[in-house]
């Protein structure tokens, strides 16, 4: 069994052709940009949104069904969740007649997502796609990804995965076994900067990395690093990743730009957005993509 927070159909950003993204719950890193803040607990959640709430002067259903009196009225948003208190037994989200409570976690089988992967089979087959397993991080639920890889496999469903690369080298190893591309972030080369904005070193990260193409020189990589406002939005920071994976063979390389589009989920499991009101400007993302697509150009040409 493992903890599913979403699986996204139709999508055409997380590998080749038109796939299907599982997401699992679950993240050693903490990225104050991160725009799935629901995948970082590893277990299933009380999400909020008081913009359904009938209010308890209708309906006090939640606050009946919670144990542990986490549920108290409050003026401005109708009810008040005291995190410190909630168990998330996610029996007020089962109680609440509005979807105001919902959980943000579905514990699943490999059976059970394969049955759904499988629904959108003519999308793959069309366009080259396939699945996609992402978080969160799906090497913290190794186990229920490489079986979920394997079923894959005897399904002759393609499959990618997007990773930190964040974890023990011997399930990074496990997974890769199961893959032509693996989507890997590197998101920053100095390792206190890391630190600051992730929470953690990147000394594993970029370590599990290089054992990787060494191990695994067949393995298609997609490298990619989401650009973020004072964080790496430099080319100095740009060039480092790339001098850093430049003679690398059967390898790609993009950047992505920062969004707070995950900033209302923040709200809804009670927590502030670390960004707040930061933007990084159309204009300087673009200069950005122009000074990779040289950088990189001159790497291949100097390899």
């Amino acid at each position: 069994m493992g903890s599913i927070f979403n699986i996204q159909q139709y999508s055409v950003h997380d590998g080749p052709g038109i796939r299907t993204t599982v997401f699992l719950k679950g993240c050693p890193l903490r990225c104050r940009w991160c725009c799935n803040p629901e995948s970082m607990q590893s277990y299933d959640e009380v999400a909020y949104k008081p913009e359904k709430c009938i209010g308890t002067n209708v309906c006090d259903l939640c606050k009946r069904a919670c144990k542990v009196g986490a549920i108290t009225d409050a003026e401005a948003v109708k009810i008040f969740i005291n995190r410190a208190l909630c168990n998330n037994c996610l029996e007020c989200s089962e109680a609440c007649p509005a979807e105001a409570l919902h959980a943000f976690g579905k514990q699943m089988s490999v059976e059970d997502v394969i049955k759904a992967v499988e629904a959108d089979r003519a999308f793959y087959t069309r366009s080259g796609g396939g699945m996609t397993v992402s978080g969160g991080e799906p090497l913290l639920q190794s186990d229920f990804t490489v079986a979920l890889l394997n079923e894959a496999k005897k399904h002759r469903i393609g499959t990618t995965i997007e990773t930190s690369g964040y974890a023990d080298w011997s399930k990074l190893e496990a997974v890769a076994r199961l893959l032509k591309l693996i989507i890997f972030d590197i998101k920053h080369m100095d390792d206190a900067k890391h630190r600051e904005f992730t929470g953690v070193s990147n000394v594993l990260i970029l370590d599990n990395f290089t054992r990787l193409r060494n191990s695994f020189p067949d393995l298609e990589i997609l490298v990619r690093t989401p650009i973020i406002p004072g964080f790496n939005d430099s080319e100095e920071a740009v060039s480092q990743i790339i001098n850093f994976i430049k003679d690398m063979p059967n390898l790609k390389y993009e950047i992505l730009p920062y969004h707070p589009l995950g900033q209302s989920k923040y709200g809804f499991l009670g927590r502030d957005f670390p960004m707040g009101e930061i933007k990084l400007t159309d204009e300087k993302f673009k200069a950005l993509k122009i000074f990779t697509k040289q950088a990189m150009t001159k790497a291949e040409v100097a390899s």
